[in-house]
């Protein structure tokens, strides 16, 4: 019964505070924490597992090249684990306390390297169909949005971790410190480490570019409350953000990989790329003119405070 227990607030621990995506809540995060179980007791760390999966992404585009489902049935199932993978690192980080940048930014190529091997596979297959090299083009263009969609769900959901918990340690950092802390690096005496610095610096200046309403009210926090963020705050900014959320769910993993499964299995892989050329980049849209809202009123209520 103390063992089960015990279980049960690891398993919590390890969970971040939302999980708006039904098939993450009910199958890959309760899997995820067995696995992170496991691995912990292997003695492996989360970047191992991180670089595991991204193996894994970039190995499904291999077999969603050829036309044969059994083939495109082990790519989807490289993703899936991939996806996996990607919910234990996580998971196992949260639960042995072992929070890195560098984790992150290996977090953030997992999704990058298994995307390029997929629209690699697909716009080849393409190719031998009769297209031209506008093709990739055509990638080159869902994967900037692809790239946007990606960041815009992990910038949101990480605002909200910064009210949701206290206690949670939030993987939220801010550009100008990144900055300084990239030009003290040098290139010749830490080159791996500024290489993935300057990409995740990167990455930092893109989120916060297209959020210049969160971006004032992070100042105006700051300035107000230091890192003490009220509790009457959190609270009315949690149930005004958590119904967001949903859209955020929308965005992720999953809905992706059986829009592939379903591309593949017909044999109608443009369905893939116009689907997140429309319908999630309407979804997107709309979370950020919804997540500005909010920020906005928490602006003015707290100018006139």
């Amino acid at each position: 019964m103390k063992q089960n227990r015990h279980q049960n607030i690891m398993f919590e621990a390890a969970l971040k505070p939302i999980d708006t995506d039904p098939v993450d809540l009910l199958f890959f995060r309760p899997v995820g924490y067995r696995c992170a179980l496991f691995f912990h007791k292997l003695g492996l760390l989360p970047n191992t597992i991180t670089v595991v999966s991204i193996l894994l992404g970039i190995s499904s585009g291999f077999f969603l090249y050829f036309e044969d489902i059994w083939y495109n049935i082990i790519g989807i199932l490289l993703l899936f684990c991939t996806h996996l993978l990607d919910c234990t690192d996580g998971q196992l980080a949260r639960m042995i306390g072992r929070y890195s940048r560098l984790g992150r930014i290996l977090d953030h190529l997992s999704g990058c390297a298994w995307s390029v091997s997929v629209y690699m596979a697909l716009c080849l297959r393409l190719m031998n169909s009769g297209w031209d090299f506008s093709v990739f083009f055509l990638a080159l263009i869902t994967g900037y949005f692809h790239f946007r969609q990606a960041s815009a769900i992990d910038y949101y959901r990480n605002f909200y971790y910064l009210f949701s918990r206290k206690e949670l340690v939030c993987e939220f950092e801010y550009k100008t410190q990144l900055h300084l802390k990239y030009k003290r690096l040098s290139w010749k005496a830490d080159f791996y480490r500024k290489f993935f610095f300057s990409f995740y610096l990167q990455y930092m200046v893109y989120q916060e570019r297209f959020t210049p309403d969160m971006q004032e009210l992070r100042r105006l926090l700051k300035k107000r409350f230091g890192n003490d963020i009220p509790d009457w705050l959190r609270i009315q900014f949690e149930e005004k953000s958590l119904p967001l959320m949903m859209y955020s769910g929308l965005l992720s993993f999953n809905i992706r990989i059986i829009t592939l499964f379903i591309a593949v299995l017909f044999d109608v892989l443009w369905i893939y790329f116009l689907f997140e050329l429309t319908i999630l980049n309407a979804i997107l849209f709309y979370l950020i003119y919804r997540h500005e809202k909010v920020c906005r009123y928490f602006i003015g209520k707290l100018n006139r405070i």
